[in-house]
């Protein structure tokens, strides 16, 4: 059939309650116009983000209840740890309670705070690069070109520059404790990476003796993409795809918010026995026991059923066609996104949707709030905001490479009446874009600023 139905029914509602255009404005003065800092109660529909945003299904919620909650050994962690080691394959399975947590003790072990030290990857995302450089390192991107063009189509956009890789890896090799990859690639669009990518990066990883850690939040949107795009993978599963995925690697790092289809939780794999052993003595210290690692018995059972749950083709096929749906519609209306449409969300070009708003004054963020006024929307800045450089003693200030809005699809949660009206936001404010300026931050925190800064309008 034509249309495309959502591969669930729904037995729960949850209320939405519904503003003002004008009690928004009020709302997005009192939150120095930062969304994130907007009660998520006056909030219509929220594309914030995808991690651990989702719904949970009737299995999950049926694990739920049989959590062994024992602080040590328990059944639930064993459960977690056989279906993790199924789909990925590495020997030690280290849960935390986030993606970020599993970042800071892989980087922890890894870096110390020994300056000079650098991480290759395609892009890091935000959490990632920040805890690089809480440890005095350098997160380098080396995305082919493509990936900084958001009108080129091209089926991977994601993957790695093999040829500033090598080079890059050449002139730092004794720097360079891991290696890394996102997939998909979340800053980049959440575009997808080839097999064949993988398969080169790790030869070349292994070539200068570099381990390989994959950032695998989104594996098996990323094995979608490889089934339907890359010759010789179209008869292959979801889990065949994905375990020659994790084969390539020496561990991963995962937000289990995301394709974990889980509210909260995270995992750090790897074969070292060595740093698998400075790990679980990191996590004692900061998480837990290492059979519980920051998350209740209840939380594996349930993880251990997304991880299955996430692998259907139905529902990846239902999510992966609700990005090209809204992308396909703005593209239909002039609005400047990042082509293809990528897993989890589609982002729009901010530079192109306001020109006459430089870098400086954030055009994302500047599009991030016009949402939210003219229609309780509420996305994401990715651009100069979270990405662009400060330096700390002149104030001077180096833009992003692109300036986007996110609006990531929380799992299994709007229907196609939600995805409509926000087209039809969208549309009314690109039509409107002429009467609207800039922002500049008045204050901000070290670190990771987009979350908590203040801005007003010039």
């Amino acid at each position: 059939m034509k249309t495309l139905i959502e591969p669930f029914k729904i037995k729960m509602v949850e209320h939405i309650k519904q503003t003002t255009e004008e009690e928004r404005i009020e709302f997005l003065k009192e939150a120095h116009y930062n969304v994130f800092l907007i009660k998520a109660e006056n909030i219509l529909i929220d594309f914030l983000t995808d991690s651990g945003t989702g719904a949970m299904s009737d299995k999950q919620w049926a694990a739920i209840m049989i959590g062994d909650e024992a602080y040590a050994g328990s059944k639930s962690f064993f459960h977690f740890e056989e279906t993790v080691k199924h789909i990925m394959g590495f020997k030690h399975i280290i849960p935390t309670h986030q993606g970020r947590a599993a970042e800071r003790i892989l980087f922890d072990i890894a870096l110390g705070h020994k300056k000079g030290k650098t991480i290759p990857n395609n892009t890091h995302f935000d959490t990632t690069r920040a805890n690089i450089e809480y440890h005095d390192a350098e997160a380098v991107d080396l995305v082919i070109p493509e990936g900084r063009i958001p009108e080129c189509d091209h089926p991977f956009k994601g993957n790695m520059d093999l040829e500033k890789l090598e080079a890059f890896l050449e002139k730092n090799r004794e720097n360079i404790p891991l290696g890394m990859m996102t997939i998909t690639n979340n800053s980049g669009g959440g575009q997808p990476v080839s097999m064949e990518n993988i398969r080169e990066t790790s030869r070349l990883y292994g070539k200068y003796n570099i381990p390989f850690f994959l950032d695998c939040c989104r594996f098996a949107e990323n094995a979608y993409f490889i089934q339907q795009r890359e010759k010789g993978y179209e008869n292959k599963t979801i889990l065949e795809i994905a375990q020659e995925t994790f084969s390539y690697a020496d561990g991963c790092t995962m937000s289990a918010k995301k394709d974990g289809m889980v509210n909260i939780g995270g995992f750090l794999a790897m074969n070292d026995d060595d740093m698998a052993m400075r790990a679980r003595n990191m996590l004692i210290l900061t998480e837990g026991f290492p059979s519980y690692g920051g998350l209740a018995g209840r939380d594996l059972e349930a993880l251990a059923v997304g991880l299955k749950e996430v692998m259907d083709e139905s529902y990846l096929q239902y999510r992966v066609r609700t990005a090209e749906y809204m992308g396909e519609r703005l593209l239909g209306e002039g609005i400047s996104i990042i082509r293809p449409t990528g897993g989890h969300a589609v982002y729009i070009d901010a530079k192109a949707f306001y020109p006459h708003i430089p870098p400086s004054r954030y055009p994302g963020q500047v599009l991030v709030c016009e949402l939210y006024k003219n229609g309780g929307i509420r996305g994401v800045e990715i651009g100069s905001i979270m990405f662009g450089k400060r330096n700390n003693a002149t104030g001077e200030e180096t833009p992003a490479t692109m300036e986007l809005v996110r609006l990531a699809f929380p799992r299994r949660t709007y229907t196609q009446s939600h995805f409509d009206y926000a087209i039809e936001v969208i549309i009314n404010t690109f039509k409107e874009r002429d009467k609207t300026r800039g922002l500049k931050i008045t204050w901000q925190p070290p670190f990771l600023r987009h979350f908590t800064a203040h801005l007003e309008p010039v």
